[in-house]
């Protein structure tokens, strides 16, 4: 038997650039540091220049502490202003790290708002969950691709969960706008997630592109995740204190990330997860969602849904 994957395995990486959207605290800041001690050059967005700012001294110190070496430079990062509930924010980051003329190798779409107790809309109109966890990335991936074409061997990463399980795609109920149910809301943006990973796999598959699709869920990890949404209630009291055996510190909730954003074994298509007890902790290895992540059918109806909502086409990516 194959010893698990770890962090130590990833090879170097200096040159590359990575993307980082959620990236001031839990598994986007725990990912930033891994990527940055292993030579990356790490944007870390986020919407809170105050916090981010203490995030990135706080990941520099963390990644020089234990810097891997082997002739690769200091850990390098920067943060960078991102609120991915604004059509207007997405847009003006991506213009401009397009003007730098920089390829990007790496894009973690991670950031995420969980089971919001009431019905909130972005400052487009989308219900916030929906509009966040998937439109907001759908629309970055979108903007991102010309940069990470330039890249030698560009990988988008899509960070789910387990909540996709009990997810469903209604594209009469798309945006809770018949009924608001906060977890509800929250499942269906997740299984929303790997409809877009899969369906992107797809595309790229489809005109020969060397763009590398690949989703990654953190089993139940202890972030602020559950703080910043429902806050305490009988499920998050239940798993976060006598089931807290079942959970994970941040630090490993984000191992599925690195492995699929940096394991060059990795492929375009796949799933990673833990391989704990359901997948709920432990090392990362390639798992298998629900079928219906992987129909067909649904992902490319919500992704043209989702241009229409949004006004953005992929247009380097075929319709397969």
């Amino acid at each position: 038997m194959s010893s698990p994957w770890t962090p130590a395995q990833i090879p170097n990486l200096s040159g590359k650039t990575a993307i980082i959207t959620g990236a001031n605290s839990g598994i986007g800041y725990q990912a930033g540091v891994e990527l940055a001690r292993h030579g990356a050059h790490v944007v870390l967005c986020v919407r809170d220049v105050h916090k981010g700012q203490a995030a990135l001294e706080s990941l520099l110190r963390e990644a020089a502490q234990n810097h891997v070496g082997q002739g690769l430079t200091r850990p390098s990062a920067e943060i960078a202003l991102l609120d991915l509930a604004s059509l207007a924010s997405i847009r003006k980051f991506a213009l401009g790290f397009a003007a730098r003329r920089q390829a990007l190798d790496i894009l973690i779409n991670n950031a995420g708002v969980m089971a919001l107790p009431t019905r909130q809309l972005t400052e487009d109109g989308f219900e916030r969950q929906f509009g966040t966890n998937h439109l907001g990335h759908f629309i970055l991936t979108g903007y991102m691709v010309p940069q990470l074409l330039g890249a030698e061997a560009p990988r988008v990463v899509t960070v789910s969960s387990l909540a996709h399980i009990q997810g469903k795609i209604d594209f009469d109920n798309l945006q809770s706008e018949r009924k608001y149910t906060p977890w509800k809301a929250y499942e269906n943006s997740k299984l929303a997630n790997l409809l877009f990973a899969f369906e992107l796999d797809r595309r790229a598959r489809a005109v020969g592109s060397k763009l590398l699709s690949l989703a990654c869920h953190p089993g139940i990890s202890r972030t602020q995740i559950v703080a910043n949404g429902p806050g305490p209630n009988f499920k998050s009291n239940l798993l976060f204190g006598p089931l807290r055996f079942l959970t994970s510190p941040d630090s490993e909730g984000a191992e599925p990330t690195l492995y699929a954003a940096a394991n060059p074994l990795a492929r375009s298509g796949e799933f990673i997860g833990p391989n704990g007890f359901l997948e709920f902790y432990g090392h990362p290895k390639v798992v298998r969602a629900r079928k219906k992540a992987y129909d067909p059918e649904v992902a490319k109806k919500l992704w043209t849904v989702s241009e229409q909502l949004t006004g953005l086409t992929f247009r380097r990516l075929a319709q397969p």
